[in-house]
């Protein structure tokens, strides 16, 4: 009896074994969730810890006197061939002159490269391989403005102003649309540089194209003078021009002149004519130059001689022809202004 009136214990029923199973899952993916949270807190705190120091070091860059209206044309360059050092955060503008051949762009040049913060680089598309399609001029250009181009004109000193000179025949017209982006996205300001007497450039043109060939100065071919006994030399001769063709050739370069101007106006940019420096080089003009390119200002010089001063009678070896083809038409003029 004491047998079976005793009472029988049974240990406890365990779970299901699936049952154990999702518990442990749950609890494994409670944990990932857990570790992933803190692990991208920790990113996320790290990145904008990181944002906030790029912040600051630009903000250490931006002068607090620029004007609003001035920042898409504010640069701080960072050249890939060297540091830039203490010269780091000083503020360089870019620029384009923009001209054609014998219009005094030479002369223009140097004095630009007079003041020492500025590099004006030359006629970097002048060889053929750096502009034969857009890809290659984006890439050009891309050196000189990273401060990545060295010429005879660059500074050791900080540079503020940076650019080159660019002749509308180089391929800038042909490519000019995707130039036109290029600028306005880079902020790039563009200095247009021409002749009001466009005849005096063609007799230019022509006296050069004779001096390659003729090589005056001791056997050598010189496009421009530091003496003025070179600059006689050179102005003894006399081109002769296609009376016939003239017309239509001062019209055509009036007109492409004109439409360059009027397609980058959308640019930042200032107009410049040769005549107007040479009759004023000390005063107004070279002053809106550096004011335009927010230059401390500095009394620019160059050591350049000017090559054709004679009346055109004197310069031209069929004048009367070209005086009969321009006479009663609108460029009449230049026959008499210097």
């Amino acid at each position: 009896m004491e047998a079976t009136d005793r009472e029988v214990i049974r240990p406890p029923k365990k779970p299901p074994l699936i049952l154990r199973m999702m518990v442990i899952l749950l609890f494994v993916m409670a944990c990932g969730v857990y570790i992933c949270s803190i692990y991208s807190i920790q990113i996320s705190a790290y990145k904008i810890a990181e944002l906030l120091n790029i912040k600051v070091m630009d903000q250490q860059c931006n002068a607090t006197n620029i004007k609003p209206s001035e920042i898409p044309y504010v640069h701080y360059p960072k050249p890939k061939t060297y540091n830039r050092g203490e010269c780091a955060c000083n503020p360089v503008r870019f620029f384009a002159i923009l001209s054609l051949q014998r219009t005094g762009s030479g002369w223009f040049e140097t004095l630009l490269n007079s003041h020492i913060n500025v590099t004006s680089n030359g006629e970097v598309f002048s060889p053929r391989e750096r502009r034969t399609n857009i890809t290659t001029i984006v890439k050009t250009m891309n050196e000189v403005y990273r401060l990545d181009w060295f010429s005879s004109a660059s500074k050791n000193e900080c540079t503020a102003a940076v650019g080159f000179k660019w002749m509308i025949n180089q391929g800038f017209y042909r490519h000019r649309r995707q130039i036109l982006k290029y600028f306005k996205k880079r902020g790039i300001s563009s200095i247009f540089l021409f002749r009001k007497n466009i005849l005096r450039r063609m007799i230019s043109v022509l006296a050069n194209s004779h001096d390659k060939d003729a090589r005056p100065l001791n056997g050598t071919h010189q496009s421009h003078v530091y003496s003025r006994k070179e600059a006689r030399i050179l102005a003894k001769y006399k081109p002769t021009i296609n009376a016939t063709l003239l017309l239509s050739e001062l019209r055509q370069e009036v007109e492409e002149t004109a439409e360059a101007i009027d397609f980058f106006k959308r640019t930042r940019h200032m107009v410049l004519y040769y005549e107007d420096l040479i009759n004023n080089r000390t005063n107004l003009n070279l002053k809106e130059v550096q004011e335009f390119l927010r230059l401390p200002y500095r009394e620019l010089s160059s050591s350049q001689v000017k090559i054709h001063t004679a009346p055109l009678s004197m310069q031209i070896q069929n004048w009367e022809a070209v005086r009969e083809a321009l006479e009663g038409t609108p460029y009449e003029r230049f026959l008499y202004e210097n």
